[in-house]
């Protein structure tokens, strides 16, 4: 079955930051889902206005870290600064934080990492805006395309959505390889056992 990857977002999303990587994602295989606290469609912003619409698949109360393989989080200024003031957003990132799966945020998303009290002691990287925030946090703040720590892959800015969206199907891709191995020594020892 495909891994599945939960989008959380709302207006003001930095366009480019959800529709590249989701397009992405999609073509390597992966399902793409996103939830919103804002029903029906949400407007990023793309280059100081607003851009195309998009349409939302789930409420924000309808989904859960269970249900998915990773969490995308997209920038811009806007959308994070008003998701890190939504309790059920937080839970949903401390639950893919809790069961060490994939948590992807570029641009001014760290914030919602700060929020849910997750990059102490983590090196990330994030929009220099917000490297004093990180650094508040707790975190070590690197200047570079792309910083995995764990299961934390953070990035800077627009330019960096092909290397941002490529080490998050790095980590897919890791986790479907580890679950196969897994099922063949399953599968090995059940045969073991019937001898």
């Amino acid at each position: 079955m495909a891994k599945r990857v939960l989008i959380l977002a709302t207006d003001g999303f930095e366009q480019s930051e959800l529709l590249e990587p989701r397009k992405l994602l999609e073509a390597a295989g992966f399902a793409t889902t996103l939830a919103s606290p804002t029903p029906g469609t949400i407007r990023g912003w793309d280059h100081g206005d607003w851009g195309k619409p998009v349409k939302v698949d789930k409420d924000i109360d309808e989904v859960e870290a269970d249900d998915f393989d990773a969490l995308l989080l997209p920038g811009g200024q806007m959308n994070p600064d008003v998701l890190r003031m939504d309790d059920r957003v937080i839970e949903l990132i401390e639950d893919f934080d809790a069961d060490n799966k994939p948590i992807a945020a570029i641009c001014h998303a760290p914030w919602l990492l700060i929020e849910a009290d997750i990059v102490d002691g983590r090196t990330v990287t994030g929009w220099p805006s917000i490297h004093t925030d990180l650094e508040n946090a707790g975190a070590d703040v690197v200047d570079q395309a792309v910083a995995i720590d764990g299961n934390l892959i953070t990035s800077r800015k627009p330019e960096d959505i092909p290397a941002f969206a490529q080490a998050l199907i790095d980590a897919l891709e890791e986790a479907e390889e580890a679950e196969d191995e897994d099922e063949e020594e399953e599968a090995e020892d059940d045969e073991i056992e019937e001898l």
